[in-house]
């Protein structure tokens, strides 16, 4: 939580911040913001935009060149993207432990959570965020596998690495808030990782504020029918 101090009263204070988001069950970045935020500690309240939202709507479609939902507001300031968010909320809270203490650890959680947010077009195309929606034996075709196979290169990496259960260490990182969704997708279209991967793939599932949004985003009333649609 973020408490600010009053010069010229001496007094804390908190500020409350509001997240703005989209749909619970089909936006990826919405969730990461989310989470985010809960990493952070921060006092916030949710808004959520209409899935019928022509520019929230053309987002999840992946029709608009840039995400500019979820965005928070705090303190006047507002802040869209979800990695200048992380860096925001980092600096307001440097001690939630959003990147890892050790330089060479942190940069690597800079170098896969830039990774994540820019790349992997394939398997975001292919395998749409649903949470509401289970598709055994889906098939891959080999641009998401590559994706796929990238992915979990990363996840061995940093969990060979820093020893898990998170991919930095014992506390979770932006980077975990980045990977997130994709476990979801993992889930929803049946996709097998390696013993490691699953592993950490349940760490992921178990985090509370996953499974929290997880709960809300089976309540949704919105469906999009193109992303629901059997393919």
């Amino acid at each position: 939580m973020h408490r600010s101090m009053t010069p010229t009263a001496g007094i804390v204070t908190m500020s409350k911040a509001t997240l703005f988001i989209s749909s619970k069950n089909y936006s990826s970045w919405s969730l990461r913001g989310f989470l985010l935020a809960r990493m952070a500690s921060l006092d916030f309240d949710i808004q959520q935009v209409s899935a019928d939202d022509p520019s929230s709507r053309a987002e999840l479609l992946m029709q608009t060149s840039s995400i500019r939902i979820p965005y928070i507001v705090h303190d006047g300031v507002t802040v869209w993207d979800t990695l200048a968010i992380a860096e925001y909320l980092n600096e307001l809270h440097p001690g939630a432990g959003m990147l890892p203490a050790d330089r060479v650890a942190r940069a690597r959680c800079r170098s896969v959570a830039g990774e994540m947010h820019s790349g992997f077009g394939a398997l975001r195309e292919a395998l749409p965020m649903n949470l509401r929606m289970f598709r055994p034996n889906f098939t891959l075709w080999s641009a998401v596998r590559a994706d796929i196979d990238r992915i979990a290169e990363i996840w061995r990496e940093c969990l060979g690495t820093w020893k898990g259960p998170w991919l930095f260490g014992e506390h979770r990182t932006i980077a975990d808030a980045m990977f997130a969704p994709v476990v979801t997708r993992f889930r929803t279209y049946d996709v097998e990782v390696d013993a490691v991967c699953e592993k950490y793939c349940q760490e992921v599932l178990a985090w509370p504020d996953m499974r929290e949004w997880f709960a809300a985003a089976q309540k949704e009333p919105e469906q999009i029918e193109e992303l629901d649609i059997e393919f």
